[in-house]
């Protein structure tokens, strides 16, 4: 009787101690931390979008030039006291501002390493029919660069949590700032562990 109890005890215990998964739709808001999550990521993605294409910059440079401007995206920095990848909401901005067709992007800096080794490659080794030459790339007429950062302000089990979201399109041309995007995200938090 003492091992059957035993074992009942046991699997009791061994279930209350397993990970549970439940899959939920991914635009639905979960914040569990009241830190940066991925709500947040899509807000200001969202919001940074609308913004960017109700001003006048496309429209002006399409007007001159012809064409859709074509940007390429610089450093968005990271300044908040907690880990954010910030990598997410500028692929989705990307993402939304080609698909508009009001906007073209060129490769980083960083993806166009690995372009350019991949083109050295074929010059060397692809037929010539099927070869890309080097010296073919498109300049970029804007870079867009930003940073996040974070006010926190703590009293016992509860703290406000302040993001503030800035990014920038200049001109390659001359440095001139066509636009300017802001997005400001505020929580309370209670009954948090305060991280600071």
């Amino acid at each position: 009787m003492r091992v059957y109890w035993a074992v009942i005890l046991s699997s009791l215990l061994v279930a209350s101690c397993s990970t549970t998964v439940k899959r939920i739709d991914v635009d639905e808001t979960v914040d569990l931390s009241g830190e940066w999550n991925d709500t947040d990521s899509r807000l200001v993605a969202d919001e940074m979008i609308r913004d960017a294409l109700s001003h006048p910059w496309t429209s002006n440079f399409a007007g001159e030039k012809g064409r859709a401007p074509t940007v390429i995206v610089g450093t968005v920095r990271n300044l908040s006291h907690e880990h954010i990848n910030v990598k997410t909401f500028v692929a989705d901005m990307e993402r939304a501002l080609i698909n508009s067709g009001r906007v073209e992007f060129v490769a980083s800096s960083d993806e166009r390493g690995e372009i350019r080794a991949e083109r050295k490659d074929q010059d060397l080794n692809a037929t010539e029919a099927t070869r890309n030459e080097a010296g073919q790339e498109i300049g970029a007429d804007f870079m867009l660069t930003g940073q996040i950062n974070t006010i926190v302000d703590a009293e016992d089990d509860e703290q406000v949590r302040y993001y503030q979201v800035d990014l920038t399109m200049i001109s390659m041309a001359n440095n001139k700032k066509v636009w300017l995007g802001q997005k400001k995200i505020k929580k309370l938090v209670k009954n948090a562990k305060v991280r600071y």
